[in-house]
């Protein structure tokens, strides 16, 4: 049986805010283990009355960044643990935290590509570790993201994004914005449906490795307009959260 992986006390050595109800919290680790892309961790707030409250948080950062992790939290209605993260926790405040956690939806540089990456709002956190850690490593595994916002505002990372589909290493990011889109829009503008995934995938060939994370629904319409273009169901991994998820 394996060891479970212990509590530990991180420092907030930063925090920056993404989008209006999203903020990247920077932890640096007193007990840092190397990370995969896709993995998670665990938060955990004590009050003093003894309460508790856990959530798991993608990582955002790659596993090359030493020392420290980032997690990229949305802040949700009515959410005690994103809520104390957004509204409360201050740099150099302490948090209780144990990880990395998780071996499915993973992805490792030497496995290569082609890589598909689709993503349903905060859904793109852990597909955006995963990006990260194929710059860090100098890797040119084709890649294609697929990302669904409802509006402009709500894209995290895009800044980081177009940079990374501008240096020329073989990424390309397509974006769908489902309720409204700014003037002089380009990109797709409705929900992700069998032409948009025969568009965004077709080039990638008959089998890349597939990531599809974000709303439950979301997840399931991709992942089936995958198989019916011909994507063998063992090439693709999922990871979903529910409308509630805190």
């Amino acid at each position: 049986m394996a060891t479970p992986i212990a509590w530990q006390i991180a420092s907030v050595a930063a925090i920056r805010p993404e989008t209006p109800g999203v903020k990247t919290i920077a932890l640096k680790l007193p007990q840092w283990m190397r990370h995969r892309a896709g993995q998670h961790y665990d938060v955990r707030l004590t009050a003093p009355d003894g309460y508790q409250a856990q959530r798991s948080y993608s990582i955002a950062s790659a596993p090359e960044s030493e020392g420290k992790v980032e997690l990229t939290v949305e802040r949700v209605a009515d959410g005690e643990v994103s809520g104390y993260l957004h509204e409360v926790l201050m740099q150099g405040d302490l948090v209780e935290v144990r990880g990395p956690i998780g071996g499915y939806f993973v992805w490792d540089a030497v496995q290569g590509g082609p890589l598909l990456l689709i993503a349903g709002g905060s859904g793109v956190v852990p597909l955006m570790a995963m990006l990260r850690h194929r710059a860090a490593a100098g890797s040119q595994a084709p890649a294609r993201l697929l990302y669904s916002a409802r509006g402009a505002e709500d894209l995290i990372y895009k800044d980081e994004l177009d940079r990374l589909a501008a240096d020329g290493w073989g990424l390309q990011v397509f974006y769908t914005l489902t309720r409204s889109q700014p003037p002089g829009w380009s990109g797709y503008a409705r929900r992700i449906d069998a032409a948009m995934l025969r568009e965004v995938a077709g080039p990638l060939g008959p089998s890349p490795m597939v990531f599809i994370c974000g709303p439950t629904l979301m997840v399931e319409a991709a992942a089936s307009g995958l198989l019916a273009a011909g994507i063998a169901e063992d090439r693709i991994k999922t990871e979903r959260f529910g409308p509630s998820g805190s």
